[in-house]
C-alpha cells in the first residue's frame, strides 16, 4: 500500500491506495500557509497517524515547478516558501521510506493517462480549472516535462501583452474558476461569495448577471483550447478541477467554441473536449501513478 498526498490551496489531501490505483481510504486536513515548518507539521501529522509499516512509499503532489529527478520544487506556486526546497527529502529522510513528487497539475494529468479520460488517446491535453490553470500535455502516450520542466504550465500563456508598458494578462489569472466564482457570488450578495454550489445555481436558473461572467469565462477557456489544438492538434481536451463536475462547464465551454468559429470562419479546428474521469481526487491517482511508473512497478492494463 501506498500513502498519497496531495498539498492543495485550502486543504491537504490524503489517501492510502493499492498498487492496481483502488484509493482504500481518504481524508484532509486544513493546511497552514504561513511558512515551510508550519506545513511541514501539518504534513508530518498526517503521516504520523499512518500504519508506516504496511506503507511501501508516499507519493505527493504540490504546487510549484517540481524536478522529479531530484525532489526539488522551483517558484512553489501558491506556496512561495517551497523554492528550492526538497520536500521529498525531507520526508524520506524522517520517515524512512521512498518518496516521490511531481506538480499537482502533471498529476492530473497522468491520473487520466493512466485510469481516465484521455487512457486511450495518444496525445491529449488535460486543463485543470481552479485558482490557476495546472494541467499537462500528454504525447505519444507519455507526459510532457521539457527541457525547462515548464511544458503544459499553461497559466503562463499570456492573452494579451500591453503594446506601451509591455505589461501581460496571464490565462491562469485571468480565467481562474475561484476569481470566477467569486465575482458572481460578490455581484449577487451571497453571505459566502465563494460558494461554488450557490453560484452554479443561479447559472443553470439562466441568471443574466451570473450567466455574463460565466460566458465571458468560457469563452477565456474556449480561445486557448482553440489556440493549443492549432499548435498541439491533441485528439481530446480532458476538462477538469472542481467546476467541471457542473455539466454546464462543458457545454458552455463548447458552446464558446462553436460561437468562435462562427463569427471566426478561418478557423477550421474542431477540437474535442471531455470531462476528466476523477474530479477532486485527480492529483492523489496521479502521484500514485508517478511513483509507481518512475520505480517501473506499474501494474499496465
Amino acid at each position: 500500500m501506498y500513502l498519497v498526498i496531495d498539498i492543495g490551496g485550502t486543504f491537504i489531501k490524503y489517501g492510502v491506495m493499492s498498487e492496481s490505483g483502488k484509493l482504500l481510504f481518504r481524508g484532509k486536513e486544513g493546511i497552514q500557509r504561513s511558512g515551510l515548518q508550519e506545513l511541514l507539521h501539518d504534513l508530518y501529522s498526517i503521516v504520523d497517524k499512518q500504519n508506516m509499516e504496511q506503507i511501501q512509499g508516499i507519493a505527493l503532489s504540490c504546487p510549484g515547478t517540481v524536478d522529479v529527478e531530484t525532489g526539488v520544487i522551483y517558484h512553489g506556486g501558491s506556496f512561495p516558501f517551497l523554492h528550492e526546497v526538497n520536500l521529498a527529502k525531507l520526508l524520506a529522510d524522517r520517515y524512512h521510506t521512498d518518496v516521490s513528487i511531481e506538480n499537482d497539475g502533471k498529476c492530473a494529468a497522468m491520473a487520466e493517462l493512466w485510469l481516465g479520460s484521455v487512457k486511450h488517446a495518444k496525445d491529449s491535453v488535460v486543463i485543470v480549472l481552479g485558482s490557476g490553470i495546472g494541467g499537462g500535455i500528454i504525447v505519444d502516450g507519455k507526459l510532457q516535462r521539457g527541457k525547462n520542466l515548464s511544458a503544459g504550465e499553461i497559466s503562463y500563456i499570456m492573452s494579451r501583452v500591453d503594446p506601451v508598458t509591455k505589461e501581460a494578462a496571464y490565462f491562469g489569472l485571468e480565467s481562474s474558476a475561484v476569481e470566477m466564482v467569486k465575482r458572481i457570488g460578490e455581484m449577487k450578495g451571497l453571505e459566502n461569495p465563494a460558494d461554488g454550489e450557490a453560484v452554479f445555481e443561479y447559472i443553470k436558473q439562466k441568471d443574466a448577471d451570473a450567466c455574463d461572467v460565466f460566458d465571458t469565462y468560457c469563452t477565456q477557456i474556449a480561445v486557448q483550447i482553440m489556440n493549443l489544438q492549432y499548435i498541439l492538434d491533441p485528439e481530446v481536451f480532458a476538462i477538469g478541477g472542481g467546476i467541471s463536475a457542473q455539466p454546464v462547464v462543458l457545454e458552455r465551454i463548447q458552446w464558446a467554441i462553436e460561437e468562435l468559429k462562427r463569427i471566426n470562419p478561418l478557423h477550421k479546428a474542431s477540437p474535442h473536449i471531455t470531462a476528466c474521469t476523477f474530479g477532486n481526487d485527480a492529483n492523489l491517482y496521479g502521484a500514485l501513478y508517478h511513483f509507481l511508473s518512475s520505480r517501473e512497478l506499474l501494474i499496465r492494463g
